[in-house]
């Protein structure tokens, strides 16, 4: 691969040769009459030491359903379920984020399963990590480490980048060891890709590539304004499309695993969709970029501050929003029990109202959008033997497939299941369309999911 100057030097480099006379080079000089060229080197000197690797080990368990013919061959005694147990080894990257208490951020994905964590500092030690929580749906996970001499990453607001601003990614892709790409922030509020369960990620075209999962995005001050996690590669490597997750929304979750071990998430009790053009033209407004609200569940917390179907809540604690998606993203990503002023236009004005955000529960909407995105509008509650739907919001994905109030979840594809938890986990372990086992009224039915 060819060397390249960062867009910073190149930038910077054409300005200074069209005020000075051409210098005839062999090679990129370190200074042009005697005035050194910018470089990131003396940033990532001082950067580089607190993003590290991360090596697991592990066991996956599999699990594959005996056809009914082998139990009826093996006698009623036959086991339901073949379990294989396959050993694995992966890697990734991680930050730390505070030196004092050895904290380390990095992917869900890259943790999962895992028996053992190691850490593999940039000086050449490596230290076994302490799980402290992990969040799925977010894909982050915190770990903790004792060591001495540690170097953590200082926070940017990530709400104050821009499309067009530098970026810089630090990883350890195919496990080569540390590896630094720049590039610049090519999209933000990024959703709808299926990645994660909440979705409002930073696309950069700085290199991303296998391995990287969990590494730091950060600006040209060494500040991390996101954790790298995904990548858009139809051949198995980088296009020039990566996502990372924004280091304030990675901020709110790991500040509720610290003090909780888990993610107590917020939840604002709106179902709704992405402003369009048509309905921007159809209520009148000169702006195409907000959450279009469908319906506001009773005794909610947008219920309490006022918010009426019909709203756009174009703004969340004055910064823009773009979506719908980045408002699901953003609220669920901070605690319950967080203060939130929203920015909202009704019938052409604009107003700002209060909210206090609830708590996810097993009978939320939010928590029916987070188990699968296609049960989103669905209230979900455990009942005997299953989970039954006791509300639909109109216009939802969950209408959509046909679900409807007092509909009872049994089971998925060939497998029962009893509760929340258990549906979860079985649309977890999923791939591609599943059905999903209904009892309404006395009869039976099956409802797919793609």
């Amino acid at each position: 691969m060819k060397t390249k100057l960062s867009l910073v030097s190149a930038a910077v480099l054409s300005a200074t040769l069209l005020v000075m006379p051409a210098v005839s080079q062999a090679a990129i000089p370190l200074a042009v009459d005697g005035q050194q060229l910018p470089s990131l080197a003396p940033m990532l000197e001082k950067t580089t030491p607190a993003v590290v690797a991360v090596a697991v080990e592990g066991t996956h368990v599999s699990k594959q359903r005996l056809p009914d013919a082998f139990r009826y061959f093996f006698g009623p005694n036959a086991p339901r379920e073949q379990v294989q147990e396959r050993p694995f080894k992966g890697l990734g990257s991680g930050v730390i984020i505070d030196a004092s208490k050895g904290y380390i951020v990095t992917n869900n994905h890259v943790i999962e399963g895992a028996d053992k964590i190691l850490i593999g500092l940039h000086d050449g030690r490596e230290i076994e990590a302490k799980l402290i929580g992990t969040d799925a749906e977010t894909d982050i996970a915190l770990l903790q480490i004792k060591a001495k001499n540690l170097t953590a990453l200082k926070r940017a607001d990530s709400d104050e980048l821009r499309v067009g601003d530098f970026t810089v990614a630090i990883g350890n892709p195919f496990g080569l060891g540390q590896t630094v790409t720049s590039g610049i922030v090519s999209a933000m509020g990024r959703s709808g890709l299926g990645i994660e369960m909440l979705e409002n990620f930073i696309q950069t075209d700085a290199a991303i590539n296998s391995g990287n999962s969990g590494g730091a995005l950060v600006n040209l001050n060494g500040e991390l304004i996101g954790i790298n996690t995904a990548i858009v590669a139809p051949g198995g490597g980088n296009v020039g499309i990566g996502f990372a997750i924004p280091a304030n929304m990675v901020s709110n979750l790991v500040s509720q695993l610290i003090e909780h071990g888990e993610v107590r998430r917020g939840v604002l009790g709106v179902s709704g969709r992405d402003l369009d053009n048509e309905l921007a033209q159809g209520f009148g407004l000169d702006t195409q970029h907000g959450g279009f609200v469908n319906e506001v569940m009773p005794d909610s917390a947008a219920d309490k501050a006022g918010i009426k179907a019909g709203d756009i809540i174009v703004s969340i604690n004055d910064k823009p929003i773009k979506s719908f998606q980045e408002l699901r993203a953003k609220i669920g990503t901070m605690g319950a029990g967080a203060k939130v002023k929203l920015g909202i236009i009704r019938d052409g004005d604009k107003k700002a109202v209060t909210a206090v955000l609830g708590e996810a529960s097993q009978t939320t909407e939010a928590a029916a959008g987070a188990v699968h995105p296609m049960l989103a509008g669905a209230t979900l509650e455990n009942v005997d033997k299953g989970v039954a739907i006791t509300e639909v919001a109109q216009g939802s994905p969950a209408a959509s497939i046909g679900l409807l109030k007092g509909d009872v979840i049994v089971g998925i594809n060939r497998n029962n299941i009893e509760d929340l938890k258990e549906l979860k986990a079985e649309l977890k372990d999923s791939h591609g369309a599943v059905a999903l086992k209904i009892r309404r009224d006395n009869n039976y039915l099956y409802l797919v999911l793609r």
